[in-house]
Formats: structure tokens, C-alpha cells, sequence
């Protein structure tokens, strides 16, 4: 089983392509709509506490497990939702045999200076809900038609995001990046090379700071930030697929685990 945790201000429908693809492999995939994002309720894009997207996570995570409890499952996270994915790994990763962050929010060369940010917690308190950085659609993709499908999806939030918005994403970037090594699972960070959006920095810093004794990372030089829905995603769906067959092989036999970077 593949829990699935999309990005921010997107939603789970974006990932159909994804599911049509390992449910054929033979993969059960189930997503949430994040609070504030698609079908979900909520204020638009909005968290006041970071921990409710976990909660809300965890929620979903117990009603799949009640239903699928018997297989063994992968934590898939992308963007703010690999951000989302590697807190919850701190406190569950028990529940998964491993775990697949595709672009991962975990440094940003969007974050604000000193002073900018100094600023935005001071808005994040008094006017929280204030947006204050608007997101470049055409970071997204190389393909136009991805482009295209992103501006026109209703189900998208294309305004600025707030400020308390920003402020717990940013604390909760600087939380993972203190506490990197707590992550022992089996990992598999794949990223853009050209990510505009989420820094590729951040997926070579947990690489190299994850405890994790089976840990791939795979940077694809030329990708922008959705490597799932770049032109090349079919030959990243096949090193997922190749991936996680590995891992629940080596999980049936106990064989031992290697360290790969790339």
C-alpha cells in the first residue's frame, strides 16, 4: 500500500496518473485531500498549526489501515507533503517499510531573509491569513500542457500564501532538519535538478543526515519541481516501482542494507 500526501495548495486528483500506474503494478494508493486543499474543508491553503496537517494525516492513516491493515505499506510524500511526511515519520514510521519524498520541502531558496521573516511573524500574529508570497506556476513543469492543466484546475489554490501559512512551514523545515537523524527507515528521496520551488539541498541534506541504513538519492538533472509530471515520469515511476520491490523483498528475507547516492 502507497499512502499518497500531494503538495500544497494542489490536491490528491492531481495524482491519478500516479495511482493508474502502481495500482497496475499491483500497489493499493490511497491520498487525503489536506486540510484547506481540495474537496477538504477548510480555509483555502491555510493551517494555523502545522500539526494539523498530521493530524489530520493520522486520521486518514487509521481509517486505511483498518481497511488494508495487512499489507505492508510505503509513506509517498511530494513537496509540502514530503515536508507533512517526514514529521510523520518521527513519530510513525514503524507503520511503513520504507518511505518515497519526491521534491521535498525541506529547504527552499524561496524562504525570506532576517528581516523579511521577522516581518512575517509579526504578520502571522496579527494578520494571519494575509497572503504574502505568490507561487510561479511555471516552476512546476517543463511540459506546457502540465502547466496549462495546473492554472485551470479549480481544485488548485492559485492565490498568495498567508503568513502563518509560511511561518509554520518555514519552523517546521528548520524541526526536521534538527531532527534528520530520528528517520531510520528505508528512504528514497528523488528530485529535480532544476526544482525551483523545493531546494534539491534539502533532499541531499537528509540524505546525508537520516539514519537510515538503506537511504537512495536520486537527483535527475533538467526536472523541474513535479518530477511526477515531467515529460520523463514514466522512467521515474519505474525506479519507485524498482525501489520499493527491492525493499519488500529484502524485508521478506532480511537481507542487508545498502547506501546509495546518485
Amino acid at each position: 500500500l502507497m499512502l499518497l500526501v500531494h503538495g500544497a495548495g494542489e490536491h490528491s486528483g492531481r495524482y491519478d496518473h500516479f495511482a493508474e500506474y502502481f495500482t497496475a503494478q499491483g500497489f493499493v494508493v490511497a491520498a487525503l485531500d489536506h486540510p484547506g486543499h481540495g474537496r477538504s474543508e477548510g480555509r483555502r491553503a491555510y493551517i494555523a498549526r502545522f500539526d494539523n496537517y498530521l493530524d489530520a494525516l493520522h486520521r486518514f492513516h487509521q481509517q486505511v489501515s483498518a481497511e488494508f491493515g495487512g499489507l505492508p505499506q510505503f509513506l509517498v510524500g511530494h513537496s509540502m507533503g514530503g515536508l507533512i511526511s517526514s514529521h510523520y515519520l518521527l513519530q510513525h514510521q514503524d507503520a511503513f517499510v520504507g518511505c518515497v519524498l519526491s521534491g521535498p520541502l525541506l529547504q527552499t531558496e524561496l524562504k525570506p531573509g532576517f528581516v523579511q521573516m521577522t516581518l512575517a511573524r509579526t504578520l502571522s500574529a496579527v494578520l494571519p491569513t494575509i497572503g504574502v508570497l505568490q507561487i510561479d506556476a511555471s516552476g512546476v513543469s517543463r511540459d506546457p500542457e502540465e502547466v496549462r492543466k495546473y492554472r485551470d484546475d479549480p481544485l488548485v489554490y492559485h492565490g498568495k500564501a498567508s503568513a502563518r501559512t509560511l511561518v509554520e512551514l518555514f519552523d517546521a523545515m528548520d524541526r526536521i532538519q534538527a531532527q534528520a537523524g530520528r528517520i531510520r527507515l528505508p528512504l528514497l528521496l528523488i528530485h529535480g535538478g532544476d526544482d525551483v520551488l523545493a531546494s534539491p539541498e534539502g533532499s541531499r541534506f537528509l540524505h546525508a543526515h537520516a539514519a537510515s541504513g538503506d537511504k537512495t538519492l536520486r537527483i535527475y538533472p533538467g526536472l523541474y519541481h513535479e518530477i511526477f509530471n515531467e515529460p520523463e515520469r514514466e522512467g521515474v515511476f519505474v525506479e519507485v516501482r524498482d525501489w520499493c520491490a527491492r525493499v519488500l523483498q529484502e524485508a521478506h528475507h532480511g537481507l542487508p542494507k545498502v547506501v546509495h547516492a546518485g
